[in-house]
């Protein structure tokens, strides 16, 4: 068996933020995660089920390094109790349970949420590296190599263009649905060397602390549907988690996430108060240019200078649509794109859509309500109902 989980920095930057601010907030919250592939596969997932379980038995017996402690430790947003915690802190295996229902590939993951929270990340690359060790490696490396070129050029042609008003900035956001470990080391390492003056950062904190490039992220969905259950009005829940994690990071990490209940809900929670306390949001559903419309549109009501705020692009970009997007909205607010799996997955093989989704927290159901079809899960139809209803959300 060769490892694939390299270190436990291998994961998203939001995964520490979220974790951080709910050990502090929120540290008895229980949870269910539930595995899901939304695409055809070129062989049945369930084969994977054995090698899935041995590469689980190698990540619960992992800890913390102490140099990678002491690199949390230089990020200024991370609390030294965090960290302290983090230095005793394993997986445990009884909290993640790997089965198959016919071909199809059943991963749920339950118990305290700080325990098991963390599983996400782990168990999609994994899955995504055992699923492609499976075909012709040289060949798609080849292809990789060759696309990776001409998306380095394709960024350097952009740049000759007229300057704009704010710059244009891309970051690696690949790491769930990667084609490999070693690809992704040699795809970050390529557009940091080759075009650092647009590549600004990944969201994997190891490849972040391993190539002293700066590690992007602050919250996922998983954040916001946590306080579904936490006791709040449930029409309240997304202010709720807005304002403790302002409480939690105090200007750090200033990107907040819109499309839980959709963008229409979102901005009518996001008054005055949250506009000038966060930098910024991030979409990840729906259509991007109107949503960015919709932005810009309710910071000019608040009488907030759009400048001064940041747009984050995050759904399923190639470097063209971010291109487009950039061209769109950079002479009236700064922008970001955030890009996945077209850079780490792009080798001439079809990409998995897998995912690892909360699906309960403290014992009843949560839910994102997409503004893109196919992206909401949730298997309790009465609670979809009810939310859309408080939010006045369109089933889509």
């Amino acid at each position: 068996m060769t490892p694939i989980v390299r270190s436990l920095l291998e994961t998203d930057l939001y995964k520490f933020t979220m974790w951080q601010a709910l050990l502090h907030g929120h540290p008895n919250t229980h949870t269910e995660y539930e595995f899901v592939c939304r695409n055809a596969t070129a062989f049945p997932l369930a084969e994977l089920k054995g090698e899935l379980e041995e590469q689980l038995d190698h990540l619960c017996s992992m800890s913390f390094a102490d140099d990678e402690l002491a690199y949390l430790r230089t990020l200024r947003f991370m609390k030294s109790d965090f960290v302290d915690f983090l230095t005793v802190f394993r997986f445990q295996r009884k909290f993640i349970d790997v089965s198959t229902d016919g071909d199809t590939l059943l991963v749920h993951a339950a118990g305290p949420q700080v325990h098991v929270m963390g599983f996400e990340i782990f168990v999609l690359y994994i899955i995504n590296e055992l699923y492609f060790r499976r075909f012709d490696l040289d060949a798609a490396m080849r292809e990789g190599r060759h696309r990776l070129g001409l998306k380095v050029e394709a960024v350097k042609e952009f740049g000759k263009l007229p300057r704009r008003k704010h710059p244009f900035e891309f970051s690696d956001f690949g790491v769930r649905r990667r084609f490999s470990g070693a690809w992704h080391d040699e795809v970050v390492q390529r557009l940091a060397r080759e075009v650092p003056e647009y590549f600004k950062g990944t969201s994997n904190v190891y490849l972040a602390k391993k190539l002293g490039i700066v590690p992007i992220g602050t919250m996922a969905h998983e954040y916001m549907q946590s306080f579904q259950s936490f006791g709040v009005r449930l029409r309240d829940f997304q202010k709720a988690a807005l304002e403790d994690w302002v409480q939690e990071y105090r200007g750090d990490l200033g990107i907040a996430l819109t499309d839980v209940v959709g963008m229409d809900a979102f901005l009518a929670d996001f008054d005055l108060y949250f506009a000038k306390l966060f930098d910024g949001l991030r979409h990840d559903s729906g259509d991007p240019v109107e949503w960015g419309e919709k932005a810009l549109a309710h910071y000019a009501a608040l009488r907030i200078d759009a400048n001064t705020k940041r747009l984050v692009f995050s759904d399923g970009l190639d470097l063209d649509k971010a291109f487009a997007l950039y061209q769109h909205f950079a002479d009236r607010i700064m922008t970001g794109f955030g890009i996945g799996t077209n850079l780490t997955n792009d080798v001439g093989l079809t990409p998995l859509n897998i995912v690892m989704k909360l699906v309960r927290c403290n014992g009843q159901s949560v839910a994102k309500l997409s503004d893109s079809p196919g992206k909401t899960l949730c298997k309790d139809e009465t609670f979809l109902a009810y939310l859309r209803q408080v939010f006045h959300h369109p089933a889509v």
